[in-house]
């Protein structure tokens, strides 16, 4: 508990900087029910029925403050995102895995089945780079499959990239803007398209098991974790899997808060985060901190 409380404080004394530099001192003010102010959250649709689950427990402890999803483009007192080394103002509670995709029956799901795909057959199949142009010319497969990939600061194309030493620029086909739930919109519209997306988009959080029209594109995984890695695996199956072992092709980013502002309830809200809700990230398809 003690490390918990150095982070939130030196967060904040961040935090407390920031806020001064930019005339900013105190909540986006948002009003809610029985005129209360509300505190808002920002988070990409993979995080979001997790910070609903949050916002839902945390009101059965302080029922006389209010959390909310923001809506539209404003201001936000906090953000869900993925790791930034760059950027100092963020408390992790837990890591998102991302696997590659196609669309269930489809032609490129037909095309891939029974391949094992390795880092390098991976990287030739997603990604542009001289040094593999020509083999994928000669792999009529992978030359007749159309890549879709994520665009916005929220993607997890950036995580995806940088497993295999990419960056999301190098993405082959086809880039598509908004959040990352579209990719497999996209897949059901194209019976050639593969992608990747986080575990909570591509699984039924309730059945526990892939969503009916989406297919795993095979990985090269260690045999004993393989059935984990099928479309006949579960999400729990999954998750024991990346916990107890990496596989170098299974990309695995940080997901923290950064915060923009220097509220006392929303330092509240997020020591109870620490302490009490990263319990839910498995229910939710995310691995807790290693």
């Amino acid at each position: 508990m003690k490390k918990l409380v150095l982070t939130i404080a030196v967060l904040f004394s961040i935090s407390n900087v920031w806020a001064e530099g930019n005339g900013v001192n105190g909540v986006n003010e948002v009003k809610g029910t029985n005129n209360t102010t509300v505190r808002t959250i920002k988070a990409p649709r993979f995080a979001r029925p997790l910070v609903e689950k949050w916002i839902k427990e945390y009101a059965k402890t302080q029922p006389g403050v209010e959390f909310q999803i923001a809506k539209g483009q404003g201001n936000t007192d906090l953000n869900v995102v993925l790791e930034d080394k760059s950027f100092s103002q963020i408390v992790y509670f837990g890591e998102t895995a991302v696997l590659p995709i196609t669309a269930r029956s489809s032609e490129a799901a037909r095309l891939l089945e029974g391949k094992h795909l390795n880092n390098k057959k991976l990287k030739q199949l997603y990604f542009l780079n001289e040094d593999f142009d020509e083999e994928v010319k000669k792999n009529k497969v992978f030359e007749s499959i159309t890549v879709y990939s994520g665009s916005n600061a929220t993607s997890v194309a950036s995580s995806f990239a940088h497993n295999f030493g990419e960056e999301s620029s190098s993405f082959r086909g086809k880039r598509i803007s908004g959040d990352d739930l579209f990719l497999n919109a996209a897949l059901q519209k194209d019976p050639l398209g593969v992608s990747f997306n986080a575990l909570p988009n591509i699984f039924d959080l309730e059945s526990r098991h892939l969503k009916s029209d989406i297919s795993l594109v095979g990985l090269d995984v260690k045999k004993d974790v393989a059935d984990s890695f099928s479309d006949n695996g579960t999400l729990d199956e999954l998750l024991a899997a990346l916990e107890n072992g990496k596989e170098s092709e299974v990309p695995i980013e940080k997901v923290g808060i950064s915060v923009n502002t220097t509220d006392d309830e929303v330092n509240k809200f997020l020591e109870w985060v620490l302490a009490q809700g990263t319990k839910y990230n498995h229910e939710y398809g995310l691995l807790n901190l290693k």
